[in-house]
């Protein structure tokens, strides 16, 4: 197969050329009737066709805006064909005639996977980019205002019991001889079907009986297939990997068990980096408060918040070091290739204010007017960490009361005895030993950062000035047609590149309405 060339005549029945006026001006859809071939070259694709031979592909125009269109109005790739087929602004969008009447779903899943293997899958995303750093529209633009949200997962959260199960029957099918081993050597379950046992779900008894029997057989079939002698393949190894942490994330040991007679019970405490699904096992369940629980993956953004463009995305995994705000906000700085290597100004709430961002974000040459996360005292209405004077020269600590103590290399301070008889110890430690200290590594930076957010006022006017911006976006990239959309695909890789692409036609919307237009060999706004 070879890369697709649009004809540079437009058809009999070209949808543009007979209601090509129906369009509303101004809108993606029009845009991409007039310019699609601007932004998405003939040779966009090529790459993906190394051969050279066999019959043409869709042509680099007409897939690109066909994936950009997908992505911003959030359809299955089912709908996809049905909007070519029977809507005139996809036709005309995409510069098809009347008469089209579209491709295979199957289609779009083909050109995913050929973008995702290649050196620059997201080259949708890059083509508007492009075309924001011709407008110059964000240059000299220096403040990045930093926000996250959930999205959901595209598949249901499992329970134990299923996920367990599940997970038995993945690795009997794709780990030779375990479909053999789990016939012998598994009793726990039906494992040729995928429904739940037949017991009476309202008796615990029977409810920890039938976790006992799936652990352990879990458990017996880890030890068979981790073997030194057993030559997993990656797939092969991953499935029994999955069973392993399935089989241990979500149960304890029964009352009066200690893990070695093989009774277990469903755990009273939800795993922190919990497996929602075997389906799909990087989504993950998190929690925004205590009562708000969320199951899926965390969509990145930072916006320019004067033009409310988007210059950096990411999505991670709900839950981990990797994918925390701080974390993934830092990459995104890294990466902003709109600030043209120079400092930027980063805005962002109490989840940014680690002190590892706050080190990075010095180290570079950027501002934080970032919220400072709220110090909880050791007793309701007491000191707080910002009572005890830190002397980084002298390595110690004072306390509230005048004592001094010495910070250890671990940066631990332990004041001990000397809290014994102390008048203000009411307010400080109801701790037996004492009042104890660990000082973060950033201690200093920390502190500054409360001192500064607590002293100066314009600080907080700016934060509220910049920071409604990014919850604007937010509610861009993860509402459509007024309803909170829902990841259509498994795996943070294939979710990365969909929001990467959504995010280019939000930037691409926004630019239409910033006045965006075509000058002789460049992009500029009106």
């Amino acid at each position: 197969m070879v890369q697709g060339v649009s004809k540079g005549e437009p058809e009999l029945l070209d949808a543009a050329a007979l209601v090509g006026h129906l369009v509303p001006a101004g809108s993606v859809f029009a845009f991409l009737a007039e310019h699609r071939r601007e932004v998405f070259r003939d040779d966009a694709f090529a790459d993906l066709f190394p051969s050279g031979t066999g019959r043409p592909s869709i042509p680099a125009d007409v897939i690109g805006s066909v994936l950009l269109l997908q992505a911003l109005y959030d359809y299955s790739d089912p709908q996809v064909v049905e909007a070519l087929r029977c809507d005139i602004r996809w036709k005309v969008a995409c510069g098809l005639p009347l008469t089209y009447e579209g491709f295979d779903p199957s289609t779009l899943v083909y050109w995913r996977k050929r973008l995702a293997a290649s050196a620059r899958p997201h080259r949708i995303h890059e083509a508007i980019d492009a075309v924001i750093a011709q407008t110059g529209v964000l240059k000299g633009r220096r403040k990045r205002a930093l926000d996250s949200t959930i999205l959901a997962d595209a598949v249901a959260t499992q329970d134990t019991v299923t996920q367990l199960i599940a997970a038995i029957r993945r690795v009997g099918r794709q780990v030779p001889g375990a479909a053999e081993a789990i016939a012998a050597q598994c009793t726990g379950a039906d494992y040729s079907t995928p429904a739940k046992p037949k017991i009476d779900w309202d008796d615990p008894q029977a409810r920890d009986e039938l976790v006992s029997a799936l652990v352990n057989d879990a458990t017996r079939l880890v030890e068979i297939f981790t073997a030194e002698q057993v030559d997993l393949t990656g797939k092969q190894a991953d499935a029994v990997g999955l069973l392993a942490l399935v089989a241990g994330q979500d149960v304890e040991p029964a009352e009066g068990g200690d893990g070695t007679d093989g009774r277990w019970r469903i755990a009273r405490r939800v795993a922190e980096d919990r497996v929602i699904s075997v389906h799909d096992p990087q989504a993950r369940h998190t929690r925004k408060t205590p009562e708000a629980r969320r199951d899926g993956y965390r969509a990145h953004i930072a916006v320019e918040p004067d033009t409310t463009l988007i210059t950096g995305c990411a999505l991670t995994q709900a839950t981990g070091a990797a994918g925390s705000d701080a974390a993934v906000a830092g990459q995104m700085l890294t990466a902003d290739t709109h600030a043209q290597n120079e400092p930027v100004t980063a805005y962002g709430d109490s989840a940014y204010g680690t002190g590892e961002l706050r080190a990075a974000l010095a180290g570079a040459g950027h501002t934080a007017i970032i919220k400072p996360k709220p110090l909880k005292p050791a007793v309701e209405g007491g000191f707080t960490l910002d009572d005890f004077t830190v002397d980084e020269t002298a390595a110690t600590v004072t306390c509230p009361n005048g004592v001094t103590r010495p910070i250890t290399p671990k940066r631990n301070v332990t004041f001990g005895v000397a809290c014994r008889g102390c008048p203000l110890r009411t307010r400080c430690t109801t701790s037996k030993t004492g009042r104890a200290l660990i000082l973060h590594p950033h201690d200093a930076l920390l502190r500054q950062a409360r001192a500064a957010w607590a002293g100066d006022p314009s600080l907080r006017r700016a934060y509220d000035a910049d920071r409604p911006q990014v919850e604007r976006a937010i509610c861009w990239v993860a509402t459509c047609r007024g309803r909170r959309l829902k990841l259509r695909y498994i795996g943070t890789a294939k979710n990365d590149w969909w929001l990467r692409t959504r995010v280019a036609g939000l930037n691409l919307r926004r630019l239409l309405n910033l006045g965006l237009t075509r000058r002789p060999g460049t992009w500029a706004l009106a």
